[in-house]
């Protein structure tokens, strides 16, 4: 069984700062990528960040104010948020990516369950 915990969510004023982590745990035969999401009432859930070993990628709304790191050997990724905005209201999710035997070809997608993230004066 895979869980994902995530931590970190809370409320904070406009231009603050939050820090999200995501810890993964199970039996796993790889880790593909991991990803952050975020889903706001009455709209789609988004992709904020993600990382693989071929890199980082990162949504346009970020404008450089987030970072995405990941420790490998103990399957975490972090989520550093700074100079928040009102508009990075949502619920973040974390999303793991990965092979659960060697032998299999096909991936498996895992979610957290969601850390709130309210950004408000």
């Amino acid at each position: 069984q895979v869980q994902l915990v995530e931590s970190g969510g809370g409320l904070v004023q406009p231009g603050g700062s939050l820090r999200l982590s995501c810890e993964v745990s199970g039996t796993i035969f790889s880790v593909n990528a991991m990803n952050w999401y975020r889903q706001a009432p009455g709209k789609q859930r988004e992709l904020v960040a993600g990382i693989t070993s071929g890199g980082i990628n990162y949504a346009d709304f970020v404008e450089g104010r987030f970072t995405i790191s990941r420790d490998n050997a103990k399957n975490t990724v972090w989520l550093q948020m700074n100079s928040l905005k009102p508009e990075d209201t949502a619920v973040y999710y974390c999303n793991v990516v990965v092979i659960l035997y060697p032998t299999n070809i096909y991936t498996t997608d895992y979610w957290g369950q969601g850390t709130q993230v309210t950004v408000s004066s």
